[in-house]
């Protein structure tokens, strides 16, 4: 209770002290940026403390946090003080009169994120421990971070390196943990009840800035009950978005009920004669199998994880490829702080930028040679540091955010001169120093930084079926379409269809173009690789194997005309978008209709989830696994705005028989989405029954299972800082224990994720043989010489050493001291 309430306090501080200066940074926005506050504060902190530590001008501890914490104050108070760098001709007591009228929506934020995050906190003790999945790296590397001396921190499972991965929201969350006297396994659960309580109301704030926007340019009214009525209305309507984008979530849930009761599924009796059924046509992995008839609720074993794999690609032999199709209701579920996680709040905050920049709020022009950026110093600093801090936190991110910062800038300059070839120089004049800064501002991240990234692959075989998609992205497909639809309805401007008709289908025929391409130049480079892939498949030439792809991809068309029609509808609407587009007289700084912005953000979202049915990133997977991963939790991020909005909209301008209408579609969406994360968060943590007492230690488990590891964990944790010798074990294994919960770096941990953090195994060398022949060898010569190598400092002897080497340990009692040991369990000390 205590590490929730100081964590609590610690986020709230910061963003009512960065406040002032978010307030200069978002003038547009109708809450000056208020609900961003808390976002933008951490970033900013975040990064003058980890660009200062990484210069070495700070160290890695508390004294470094809070040099930075104080100079995030100074720099917040220096926004007030002096006015003249912020642009603004407002006195000082602005922004007492915004806190002023604006008591209530202050309120209800302060409430959301108080419930978001006790909520997820609650969530997270039911269910704290870091096993399973990924959760012992993200663990690792917090507490590595914590027991760094200096950035950048060591990598807790290769000693002798620096962590070779984004790795910014760790940094983050293990400046929570010092600033609060927290542990790194406390703090572990907190930075995801954090992130929930960020994200919803960073969410919250986008949307209510667009529908105050939208109200703003609707209703032209000096009644001050009526603004006071609309206002309220804003506020209960922009809880939509925190809805949409945390709690909804796909159709996986409805189908296990379905299944569970054996809807659909042909009787015993008339099996034989069915020609059709429905759940073998969709082919979902386990839901093809016969219910067993226990109930209606799901209970099959973890059948929530189901709802991450509702999209299955298979090769033309029909073998299966698994595909991750994560959102975020899933993430909170199961309790991972992995990077796109880590990085929900902050492409909030870039959304809210980018909406800035559409609705006026870049006011100052920036000069260089002949060319003129309509933006101030200030505001490009503030878009280039959360451009690049969501590449130092998830490197996927820095595309969408991009695209969406230049596409509003792009539709900014189009309304002020109208459309022409001079808008793609404003996109590159933007663009360019855009992302050589973001690179600049954290250059240290990537000198240290390799990947598994290769370029681009085709994919010929595996766009996602219909039927598959309608399942991810149903529940906000609908709302899209309906507020889509409902748009076309506008008699004042008349949509460019014949345009984007051209331009949709053009776009479909380059990516399918451009994936041939690719496939006919890998042919050329690679001829035996291709060879050897076309005669597993059991294709004689490409030529079969080209007439066998357009046959699937044939098959497959249900997907891609539902992207496509989104695709078309959106870019209708948005190429109306002309110089002096408005919808009423309006004091906004810009004229430019909210509905553009949405439209916006439709559009990118549908091309991140179209790409990869053509295109995929090249890694270690050999497959669109990742790609898919990616780019779909970034397009539900988007959407989900976009859906909440839509909904809003329909719901406060439909009358008559379409409202009704409406209402009952929306209450069926809802139900349909809400059935997961209902189910799902009960079954994950028991019925909220923990199988001890509710802890937001990942760590507390080892008491209660692993008692020895767990008193020889806490002797790591307080010894002064050495590398681990333990067991090396697979992936996703209980290997590496020691340095995961401790801090201390071990020799080699998982070997699998190094190779994909680091592009290769040659960093490892030859430690897993070593790690060996530390153990199992009878000669102390052989011995030291690994403990040299490496410059082991402990030497752990546990039951899971035991288990996985034969090992001899009279060389370690006649040479080195025992410095802890609890039962079988023994650490010896180099001395």
């Amino acid at each position: 209770m205590t590490a929730s309430l100081s964590w609590y306090l610690a986020s709230s501080l910061l963003g009512w002290l960065t406040f002032p200066l978010v307030f200069r940074l978002f003038p547009a926005l109708a809450d000056r940026g208020y609900t961003l506050a808390r976002a933008a504060g951490i970033l900013l902190w975040g990064w003058l403390f980890w660009i200062l530590a990484s210069l070495g001008l700070l160290r890695n501890d508390l004294g470094g946090v809070l040099f930075a914490f104080i100079a995030l104050v100074a720099l917040s108070a220096y926004s007030i003080v002096n006015r003249k760098p912020f642009d603004s001709a407002q006195d000082k007591s602005e922004i007492v009169n915004f806190l002023r009228s604006h008591k209530s929506l202050l309120l209800v934020t302060e409430l959301l994120f108080l419930a978001s995050f006790a909520f997820l906190a609650f969530v997270r003790a039911s269910n704290p421990e870091a096993v399973g999945t990924e959760k012992p790296m993200e663990l690792a590397f917090i507490n590595a971070i914590l027991r760094s001396p200096t950035l950048p921190p060591n990598d807790p499972w290769l000693s002798g390196y620096s962590i070779s991965y984004y790795h910014f929201g760790y940094i983050l969350t293990a400046m929570f943990a010092r600033l609060t006297g927290t542990s790194g396994n406390v703090a572990f659960n907190l930075m995801s009840a954090l992130v929930f309580a960020l994200a919803a109301v960073g969410s919250y704030g986008i949307l209510y800035n667009l529908l105050a926007a939208y109200a703003g340019k609707q209703v032209d009214t000096d009644d001050v009950q009526s603004k006071i009525v609309n206002q309220k209305s804003l506020m209960a309507l922009a809880l939509l978005a925190p809805l949409f984008l945390l709690i909804l979530s796909n159709l996986e849930g409805l189908l296990e009920i379905f299944h569970a009761l054996g809807w659909f599924w042909p009787s015993t009796l008339n099996v034989e004669r069915s020609t059709f059924n429905v759940w073998t046509w969709l082919n979902l992995k386990d839901l093809n199998e016969a219910p067993t008839g226990g109930g209606w609720m799901p209970d099959r074993y973890l059948w929530w994880w189901r709802a991450s794999r509702v999209v299955s690609d298979f090769d033309l032999l029909n073998n299966s490829q698994e595909i991750i199709d994560e959102f975020p209701a899933f993430s909170f579920v199961l309790g991972d702080l992995h990077p796109h996680i880590l990085s929900l709040p902050f492409t909030m905050l870039g959304i809210g930028v980018a909406l800035n920049i559409f609705l006026g709020g870049w006011r100052g022009i920036v000069k260089f040679l002949d060319f003129r950026l309509r933006t101030t110093p200030l505001d490009f600093f503030f878009a280039v540091l959360v451009l690049g801090g969501l590449a130092f936190l998830n490197t996927w991110d820095i595309l969408p955010i991009a695209a969406l910062i230049v596409g509003a800038y792009l539709l900014a300059r189009v309304h002020d001169e109208g459309w022409g070839w001079q808008r793609i120089e404003d996109a590159l004049l933007l663009g360019v120093p855009l992302a050589a800064s973001a690179f600049v501002l954290y250059l240290p991240f990537y000198v240290g930084f390799s990947s598994q990234a290769g370029g681009l692959l085709p994919n010929l075989i595996n766009p996602t079926r219909g039927a598959h998609l309608w399942v991810m992205w149903g529940t906000l497909l609908l709302p899209l379409l309906a507020y889509l639809i409902y748009l076309t309805r506008d008699r004042a401007t008349r949509p460019r269809y014949f345009t984007a008709l051209a331009w949709t289908l053009g776009g479909i025929l380059f990516l399918w173009a451009f994936s041939w391409l690719l496939g006919l130049a890998a042919q050329s480079l690679e001829p035996n690789l291709i060879a050897q892939y076309l005669q597993s498949q059991n294709q004689p030439d490409v030529a079969s194997f080209f007439q066998a792809a357009l046959a699937r991809r044939l098959s497959y068309i249900g997907g891609l005309l539902t992207i496509a029609f989104v695709s078309w509808l959106s870019l209708s609407n948005l190429l109306k978008v002309g110089k002096l587009q408005v919808e009423s007289s309006t004091s906004q700084p810009s004229n430019l209709q909210p509905s553009t912005f949405n439209l916006l953000l439709i559009l990118l979202a549908s091309l991140l989830i179209i790409i990869p049915d053509f295109v995929y990133l090249r890694d270690l997977f050999s497959y669109r696994i990742n790609t898919v991963f990616k780019f779909y939790y970034q397009a539900w991020q988007l959407w989900a705005i976009a859906a909440a909005f839509g909904t809003a909209v329909l719901l406060q301008n439909l009358r008559g028989v379409w409202n009704v209408a409406w209402r009952i579609l929306l209450g069926l969406i809802l139900v349909a989405g809400m059935i997961y994360p209902v189910f799902a968060f009960a079954n994950k943590t028991n019925n909220f029954n923990p199988p001890f007492d509710y802890t937001l230690d990942a760590s507390a488990h080892l008491d209660t299972y692993n008692p020895e590891d767990a008193a020889a964990i806490r002797f790591l944790q307080s010894a002064p800082l050495g590398v681990v010798a333990e067991a090396i074990g697979g992936s996703y294994s209980y290997a590496t224990r020691m340095s995961t919960y401790s801090g201390q770096p071990t020799v080699l941990g998982w070997s699998w994720h190094e190779i994909q953090w680091r592009g290769d195994r040659s960093p490892q060398g030859t430690r897993e043989t070593d790690i060996k022949t530390l153990y199992e060898s009878r000669q102390w010569d052989e011995a030291k010489a690994v403990i040299e190598r490496y410059n082991i400092r402990y030497i752990v002897i546990g039951g899971l050493e035991r288990n996985t080497y034969n090992v001899n340990e009279a060389k370690f009692q006649q040479r080195l001291v025992v410095i802890f040991q609890a039962g079988n369990t023994v650490i010896y000390g180099v001395p």
